[in-house]
């Protein structure tokens, strides 16, 4: 797993104009290393700058961002500061690509096999898999929200019989609270319903408050439960923001 965390990266305002400073980081094994200074003001090495590009494209994302601040970067701005070579060059662009047609088109990787297969009803959830039909000689269908192999009756257009599909009252209720020690020791539920489908998302304490919901992308506060965008507004990845935290999602 790489990490694109505050370990490797620091603020420095006055260095914006320039591309690289030797800029001293009581976290860096090495402080004379030369670093990049991007354009959303933050400062990190190359290394971490092509380690946390090559994170969020592996996480499918189409553009990158800065992990502090959200800023957008421009894709010319990491590959010179990063300095990629050609072939990384062309693996990050190819990979960037894949990403891009993955979101033009409502298709995701079978969780059985990892074939592209593309959902023609978005109405209903189960989704057949030819591939491991195929190979199992048996029909397989997956779920377009929980991905995971179907279960239950089809085809459905809120959930399948998976828990965790949807919003599981009892879960919401009965799970332990867990302490973030990453986040200020913030105490919360250790599971949270997507705000937007509704599937059941289990932190695993480690990293950030921003979880990023697998099944339809949206991304928000673990914690306070606000869209990402906004609460992060107030307070960085791993402070608590002024919402403070959100009560557990039950009726």
């Amino acid at each position: 797993h790489i990490r694109c965390d505050t370990e490797d990266w620091s603020n420095d305002a006055e260095n914006t104009l320039q591309n690289f400073v030797n800029f001293s980081d009581e976290y860096d094994n090495e402080p004379d290393v030369l670093r990049a200074v991007l354009s959303c003001g933050h400062v990190t090495d190359p290394q971490t700058l092509t380690d946390c590009c090559r994170a969020q494209m592996n996480d499918g994302k189409t553009e990158f961002r800065c992990p502090l601040c959200e800023k957008k970067w421009p894709y010319d701005e990491v590959r010179k500061l990063a300095k990629l070579s050609d072939d990384e060059t062309l693996i990050f662009e190819d990979k960037v690509g894949t990403n891009t047609v993955k979101k033009l088109v409502d298709f995701r990787g079978c969780p059985g096999c990892g074939t592209f297969v593309e959902r023609l009803d978005v109405s209903n959830l189960c989704v057949k898999c030819s591939v491991c039909t195929e190979r199992t000689r048996k029909t397989y269908h997956f779920c377009w929200q929980c991905m995971r192999e179907w279960k239950g009756p089809g085809p459905r257009a809120d959930r399948c019989a998976n828990v965790g599909c949807a919003i599981d009252q009892k879960l919401l209720k009965d799970c332990p609270t867990i302490t973030l020690k990453s986040i200020q020791n913030v105490q919360c539920p250790a599971i949270r319903a997507c705000t937007s489908c509704g599937v059941l998302i289990e932190h695993n304490n480690k990293g950030h408050k921003i979880i990023e919901c697998h099944a339809c992308n949206n991304r928000f506060c673990f914690i306070c439960l606000k869209p990402a965008d906004e609460c992060i507004k107030s307070a960085t990845h791993y402070i608590i923001c002024t919402a403070g935290v959100a009560p557990r999602q039950v009726d």
